[in-house]
């Protein structure tokens, strides 16, 4: 009797082991589809983002001489006025 059960448990203990290493195998495909396909997407986000940023440089490039224009002609065209709160003392 302590045989059989002993040899019950071997097998129990076997059989388990083998669908541990099979459960673990198709955790591993699945974790290996999940993480190719982050990666593909990291790559495609990085590439993205290098053409955002190239964009921004050539607008910057063409905005740059009309926008400093125009502040140098604010800062430059110099209006005297009055305050608005300036009162006139007696």
């Amino acid at each position: 009797k302590a045989r059989r059960l002993r040899q019950a448990k071997e097998e129990a203990q076997a059989e388990i082991e083998q669908y541990r290493q099979q459960r673990d195998a198709e955790f591993r495909g699945k974790q290996d589809t999940v993480l190719g396909s982050q990666g593909d997407v990291s790559a495609r986000i990085q590439e993205e983002t290098r053409g955002r940023v190239h964009a921004m440089h050539a607008r910057q490039r063409e905005a740059r001489d009309p926008v400093l224009r125009r502040l140098l002609t604010i800062v430059w065209d110099v209006r005297p006025e009055i305050h608005g709160n300036y009162r006139q003392s007696a």
